[in-house]
């Protein structure tokens, strides 16, 4: 199911992500908590070295309230590493943050598509859908998330909220 998921970088390997993936599920919270960590190493790790420094240096950017550079290095990246699934990922963080949502939208879209159990981005997804008002969008969204992630306590808050909008 997760075997397409191997083109978004050598260094992850069917055993490990699945392994990941089953903790995410557990019950004990110490065990989603790291499978959760180690998950987003990967994900920010997907480009070696070269890539983690720029997605820093991005975010460092971001701190110091340089968010049109912060933009700028984001979109260089995605231009130059278009299978950077983070690298979108970053930049829909930082859309979001500006409310520009369909901006974000397109941009997690492109992150689950590059790697579906992105559950961040799913997330993501659901937060910009309902910040657009189509609230049964978002709740789709968030249940994709859950399927990854079904003990995370902020999508089972947002369905919630997107169904009392839908009545």
């Amino acid at each position: 199911m997760w075997h397409s998921l191997l083109s978004i970088g050598s260094i992850m390997d069917d055993a490990a992500i699945n392994s990941l993936l089953e903790a995410l599920k557990n019950p004990d919270e110490a065990i989603r908590e790291e499978a959760t960590h180690e998950l987003w190493q990967i994900w920010f790790n997907q480009k070696g070295v070269h890539g983690l420094n720029l997605l820093e240096q991005s975010q460092m950017l971001l701190q110091a309230g340089k968010v049109n550079e912060a933009e700028a290095l984001l979109t260089e990246l995605v231009t130059n590493l278009p299978d950077f699934a983070e690298a979108w990922n970053r930049r829909a963080v930082l859309y979001y943050m500006q409310g520009r949502h369909r901006h974000s939208l397109a941009d997690c879209q492109q992150v689950v598509a590059l790697n579906p159990i992105h559950f961040g981005a799913l997330h993501g997804m659901g937060l910009c859908y309902a910040a657009l008002g189509e609230y049964a969008l978002a709740i789709q969204a968030f249940r994709r998330a859950l399927e990854v992630q079904p003990y995370a306590l902020a999508n089972q808050r947002m369905i919630l909220e997107c169904t009392a909008h839908l009545s």
